[in-house]
């Protein structure tokens, strides 16, 4: 998930924060507060609009807000609630890990199960979700273990149909942390504010300098490994969530020659690689953003554009390579209306 942050010109963020409101003085153009920090294995940014907030106080919230979320839901932290359902040593859920699988449920539904978090015992064994490889993956019997139809919550308690089966929540906890940090800033009276974490995204109001908030879309091209060095577009966004997923930063290569992509389809088990590089979608929570734009990589240029048709709630900016490889866009109308022109050099 990757974009870089624009507030002004350029203005790089991400983050979640929560804060502690002091009163509000008239700010001058331009004023802000930034927060920056470390958490799930990587970095957060939030960028307030003006000036009053006690930074210190807003990081120290920010961090125990994320770290409650990592004892929740996060797959690298071994003694975390998700970790322990994955080795069956409870089956209790909480709010965080209830709300990820009933919206999980409803996409793969959508998406005749493409889209399915039951797919930890498939990613582990490509090597994406902390784990190391140990040669080729048994996908029939890997297979056995996945199907969203599989799981359900009762009564508070996580129900599986086979006690193996493990839940990787990793297409959309991000997404859904950030949306965590996003009410809490709410509950504060914070009105102006952008929110990024590992790539997913989620702003409100205006930018210090009273337009919207500008986020940056990466050029999806192997080698481009610093986020914003190489932008495709910069788009306008506020209320909405925003997250892009791509097969261009995260892969590796077998001793064979074949490349891996963190991207597997969960009705045949396999990497997909196609002519899709990249999706940035936009849509009403970061959740959503960052699950839809993890499916539309799974379903490719064609079957994404389909769906798409029918969503007129979701809004994405693909980018895809033609048969003779260069780079081409499929925009939504309303993702189209929210680009940023840039004046030409």
């Amino acid at each position: 998930m990757l974009y870089r942050l624009f507030c002004h010109s350029i203005l790089l963020i991400a983050l979640a924060g929560l804060a502690c409101c002091c009163s509000q003085r008239p700010n001058p153009k331009g004023a802000r507060t930034v927060i920056d920090g470390f958490t799930q294995g990587g970095t957060y940014h939030i960028v307030l609009k003006g000036t009053g907030y006690d930074s210190g106080a807003l990081k120290h919230e920010i961090d125990s807000l994320f770290s409650i979320v990592d004892r929740s839901m996060s797959l690298y932290n071994p003694e975390s609630l998700l970790s322990r359902l994955n080795r069956n040593e409870t089956d209790s859920v909480d709010s965080f890990i209830t709300r990820c699988i009933e919206q999980a449920e409803q996409i793969s539904r959508e998406s005749n199960g493409a889209y399915d978090i039951t797919i930890k015992p498939l990613t582990a064994a490509y090597g994406f979700a902390g784990d190391s490889t140990t040669g080729a993956p048994n996908i029939d019997s890997l297979l056995q273990l996945v199907g969203y139809e599989k799981i359900a919550i009762r009564d508070g308690r996580l129900i599986k149909q086979n006690s193996n089966m493990q839940l990787d929540l990793n297409s959309l906890a991000q997404g859904a942390t950030v949306d965590f940090v996003a009410s809490w800033l709410d509950g504060k009276g914070i009105e102006n504010y952008i929110i990024e974490m590992g790539g997913e995204i989620f702003c409100r109001g205006t930018n210090p300098n009273n337009t919207l908030w500008h986020i940056g879309i990466d050029r999806p091209i192997e080698g481009n490994l610093t986020p914003g060095a190489d932008l495709q577009v910069i788009i306008g966004v506020s209320g909405q969530g925003l997250a892009t997923s791509g097969n261009y930063r995260k892969y590796y290569t077998t001793d064979d020659g074949r490349k891996i992509v963190h991207t597997i389809d969960a009705r045949t088990g396999e990497p997909v690689i196609s002519n899709l590089l990249s999706a940035t979608v936009v849509a009403s929570t970061a959740t959503l953003a960052d699950a839809y734009g993890t499916l539309f990589m799974i379903l490719g240029l064609d079957r994404s554009k389909e769906f798409l048709s029918t969503r007129p709630d979701l809004q994405a900016y693909l980018i895809y390579s033609d048969d003779a490889g260069e780079l081409k866009t499929y925009v939504t109308p309303g993702l189209a209306s929210m680009i940023v022109p840039q004046p030409k050099h």
